[in-house]
Parts: C-alpha cells; sequence; structure tokens
C-alpha cells in the first residue's frame, strides 16, 4: 500500500457516501453521518502513512493535499454533524443531505488531485452543490435571486477556467500539474498563451472568492440555513487561494496575475474591512469579514508568500466554521467587545497611531533572533508588514493605559511572533518558497494596509466626527459597488421564479395587501 492508493481513499469515501445518499430511498443522515466519519479516519490514515520512514517506491507525497484533506474531512464532519441536529423537522432533509455529500465530495477530489481539467471540474461542480444548499427553501424569494447572482459570477469564472485549461494544453500538451512545472522550470521566457491563462486563473479565483465589485452574492445568501454559511465560508470560498496554489510555479511568473491578485485582494481587503465595522447583524458581518479575508489571502498569493496564505487559509477555515455554528454566542460576544469605555478618546490617538512601529520593532527584532539559531529562515518584507499591522491592535488602550497593560500587549506580540514564525517553518514545508515581492505590490500592500489601519484608529476615536458622519452611510451600503452589477446582470439574465415564489412575491405586494384589507 502506498500513496497512490491511500491517497484517494478520502475522495473515495465522499464518492461512495454520494452515490448511496442519491440511491437510497431512506437513511440518509446516517449515511452522511457514516461518511463523514470514515471520510476523517482515511484522510488521517493518508497522512499519517505519507509520514512513516520509509521508501514508497514510486509513490509520490502530495503534503499539500494531505493537509487540506484532512481540513476538509474535518469540517465535513463537524458541519454534517451539526446539520443533523439543525434541520430536524425540516422539509426537504434529503435533498439537503445529497446536495451536502455532493459538494464535499466535490472539494475531496479537487484537494487530492493533480490534474488541472479534474480540478476545475470538481470546482465547478462545487458551485453546483452549493448553488442547491443555497436554495433550500425554495419559497424564500430573496434566497432564489441571491443565489442567481452567484451562479452568473460562477458560470464566468467557469468559462474562464475552461479558456485557461486550453491554453495550457496548446502550449505545454498536458493538463498535470507535474508536466507544466516542469516545463516552466525549463522555459527561458513564458509565452503569452501561459501568460493569458495564469491570469485567466486569477480572474477564477477573483470570481468565486466574492472579490469587489462582484462580492454581492456573498453577502446576501443568510436565507440558506447556518451549516450552509459555515460550508460556504469555511470551505467553498476558500478553494480559490488553494488552487493559486497548487500553481504557484506559474503564477510566480505571471507579473499580470500577481498585479491582478495583489491590486483586487488589496482593495477588497481594504473596502470589505471598513465596511465590517458599520454593520450590525452578526452574520452579515462574519460575511463582509469573510469577504476581506478572501482578499488579503488573494494578495498573499499575488506576493509569492504562498506559506502565509496557506497558513491563512487553514485559520480562517477553522475560524469561521466555529464563528458560524456558534453565531448564537457571539452575538453576546459582539456586544460585550462594542461596550468599552476606550471608545472615543481622542488622546489615545498619537498611541494608536505609533503601535505598528512598536509592533514592527518587537517582529523585526524577533526575526533577527530567530536567524540566528535558523540561518535559512527568510521572511518576505511584505509578510512583516502584514503580521506588524495585524498584531499593532494588541497595543491599543481600551483594556487599560497603565505599564502592565502595555507589557501585556508586547508579551502578546512577541508570543503570537514565536507562533507565527514556527508554523511559517511547517507551511513551508507544504508549499513552493517564499520570493520578495517587486517594491510596487510592496508599497501597495503598506498602502492599503496602512490606509485600513489608520482609518479604522480614527473612527475609533473619532466616533462622531466629520470623517465618521460621511464615511458611515457610503460604508454601510458597501459603497454601492454591488447595486451596478445587480442591475446590469438581472437585465441580461433576469431570474425566474416558480410559481409558489410569484405567489408570495403577489401576497407581499403592497398593493394587494391593500386590496384584502
Amino acid at each position: 500500500m502506498d500513496y497512490l492508493s491511500t491517497g484517494w481513499l478520502f475522495p473515495g469515501v465522499y464518492i461512495a457516501g454520494c452515490l448511496l445518499a442519491f440511491i437510497c430511498g431512506h437513511g440518509h443522515w446516517r449515511i452522511a453521518r457514516i461518511t463523514a466519519q470514515l471520510g476523517l479516519f482515511a484522510a488521517v490514515l493518508s497522512g499519517a502513512w505519507a509520514l512513516l520512514p520509509f521508501d514508497s517506491g514510486s509513490a509520490r507525497h502530495d503534503a499539500l493535499g494531505l493537509s487540506v484533506a484532512v481540513l476538509v474531512a474535518l469540517l465535513g464532519w463537524v458541519i454534517i454533524r451539526f446539520s443533523y441536529r439543525y434541520l430536524q423537522g425540516e422539509p426537504g432533509q434529503p435533498r439537503f443531505v445529497r446536495a451536502l455529500i455532493f459538494t464535499l465530495a466535490c472539494v475531496s477530489v479537487l484537494v487530492n488531485s493533480q490534474h488541472l481539467a479534474a480540478i476545475a471540474l470538481a470546482w465547478c461542480g462545487t458551485s453546483v452543490g452549493l448553488h442547491y444548499l443555497l436554495t433550500f427553501y425554495r419559497e424564500r424569494k430573496a434566497a432564489q435571486i441571491v443565489a442567481h447572482k452567484k451562479f452568473i459570477v460562477s458560470r464566468l469564472a467557469d468559462l474562464s477556467l475552461l479558456i485557461a485549461l486550453a491554453l495550457i494544453y496548446a502550449s505545454t500538451g498536458s493538463l498535470t500539474l507535474d508536466t507544466l512545472n516542469t516545463q516552466l522550470a525549463a522555459m527561458a521566457e513564458l509565452p503569452a498563451e501561459l501568460h493569458i491563462a495564469a491570469a485567466l486563473f486569477a480572474l477564477a479565483a477573483i470570481l468565486k472568492s466574492a472579490q469587489l465589485p462582484l462580492h454581492g452574492w456573498l453577502i446576501q445568501v443568510m436565507e440558506a440555513p447556518t451549516p450552509v454559511s459555515a460550508l460556504l465560508h469555511a470551505g467553498v470560498v476558500n478553494i480559490g487561494g488553494l488552487v493559486l496554489i497548487r500553481l504557484a510555479d506559474l503564477i510566480s511568473v505571471a507579473p499580470i496575475a500577481q498585479f491582478m491578485l495583489v491590486i483586487v485582494g488589496g482593495l477588497t481587503a481594504l473596502l470589505a474591512g471598513l465596511v465590517v465595522i458599520t454593520r450590525i447583524s452578526i452574520k452579515v458581518r462574519l460575511a463582509w469579514s469573510t469577504c476581506a479575508q478572501m482578499g488579503f489571502m488573494l494578495m498573499e498569493v499575488g506576493l509569492g508568500l504562498y506559506e502565509l496564505a496557506l497558513l491563512h487559509l487553514v485559520a480562517h477555515s477553522l475560524y469561521k466554521a466555529y464563528a458560524f455554528l456558534s453565531s448564537g454566542d457571539t452575538v453576546n460576544e459582539a456586544r460585550r467587545k462594542d461596550l468599552f469605555t476606550g471608545l472615543g478618546q481622542s488622546s489615545h490617538l498619537p498611541w494608536l497611531l505609533a503601535a505598528p512601529l512598536v509592533t514592527a520593532a518587537l517582529v523585526v527584532g524577533t526575526v533577527t533572533l530567530w536567524q540566528l539559531v535558523v540561518p535559512s529562515l527568510h521572511i518576505p518584507t511584505a509578510a512583516l508588514l502584514i503580521v506588524t499591522f495585524g498584531l499593532a491592535p494588541l497595543f491599543w488602550l481600551e483594556y487599560g493605559n497603565g505599564p502592565f497593560h502595555l507589557f501585556l500587549g508586547a508579551f502578546r506580540v512577541l508570543a503570537l511572533t514565536q507562533l507565527y514564525f514556527l508554523w511559517h517553518l511547517v507551511f513551508a514545508e507544504l508549499t513552493p518558497a517564499s520570493a520578495e515581492p517587486s517594491v510596487p505590490l510592496t508599497a501597495w500592500v503598506l498602502a492599503t494596509i496602512g490606509t485600513l489601519y489608520v482609518a479604522q484608529t480614527w473612527l475609533r476615536c473619532f466616533p462622531n466626527g466629520k470623517f465618521a458622519e460621511r464615511f458611515y452611510p457610503w460604508a454601510y451600503c458597501g459603497f454601492y459597488l454591488d447595486e451596478t452589477f445587480t442591475r446590469l446582470t438581472f437585465k441580461l439574465w433576469p431570474a425566474r421564479l416558480s410559481p409558489v415564489q410569484a405567489q408570495t412575491s403577489f401576497n407581499r405586494h403592497p398593493a394587494h395587501l391593500g386590496a384584502t384589507k
């Protein structure tokens, strides 16, 4: 037994479970739960087998695929167990189970495949399965309209993937990642076909990761059951980052794709990060947070920070699954954070603006010490900037401004920095080596993250100022970016309502309500 046999145990389990769910007329939840348990066992077994210290002949361990497979198996197990309790008494549960297992089966194939055609087909399959999950409540007009918007965006992404595959095959004569990477290593200059293919893969990831201005569907799919939101935000929407990491060798030599990912991802992270602080609904705030986090992840891929993007993917998946499945408790937590007395104190502004400088000194000092122990350790400047601005809020004065609180903030920054460097070494073994991004891209990262940090600190210190007064209406409406896309798409491809939805819309129409009173 080698990796070639154990590596496909996980997707094989979910494919078998999917077939049983469609064939059997009853016992769907039992099939789903057994599939999830066996899938988790198969994923862990495959990973453990790959770690055994012996030569497995011609077998090649896919460390990246195995790691993500364990993550997907764990999330699938948790979401299926939660869904079983959450949907008790709901009609249409067999339909939900079939769509859920089908979606997870497609994801399992995607993370284990080394063939671009299989990856693209499985990616398309996850979109189809998710469409049925998002429209679980068929009578809800809002759910159908938003799913229609997502369907249009996903089909544009699928068209981009199809053209990209054709260009790669025409240039290399193969669609396997091994052949593509081998030929890329031997090329002195990247041909135009592969430049375009890389840009199309980047475009597909942008579309499927809900980047601005085509993000509206991700924010508005809250009509779906909570476990569907967990599956979407913790799993399916992260696939774009994984696919681009798979194509790291191609993305690294395609400047157009890099600029697309960094510019679009940076703008999305900036604008979505500002919108988050204006929203009240917990699930909507989580959705905008996902939009911003996907922007950060794509920006990291465009910068060539593949190990940071993978770490971001794993951490975001686990956090968002927990956040959505415990969204009831999240309400109390959000209320507690919103009641800090430190808000609105303008005297804190100088320290808040200086906090990144203190954090940067601690991070750079830690890098220097680590390099004495691990001389090969190299952290690109862009990654240090992201870590610095990400940890700077630990020095904010909302928890107190005495020496003890400053010491506590420094301790937290240093502790999390050590964890990041440790995880950097681990995930660097799973992904291609990072490269120092170009100066313009690094400057763009500094500008976007710096602007986001300064805007957030200013709003916290002057929540009733003139800037906040003008900013909040625009940010609350998402800067009106989704409205134009919505009008255009529904003009070109209007959604069709079922008879039940049409009757519901008629019953809720103001004129009809007035006539029946």
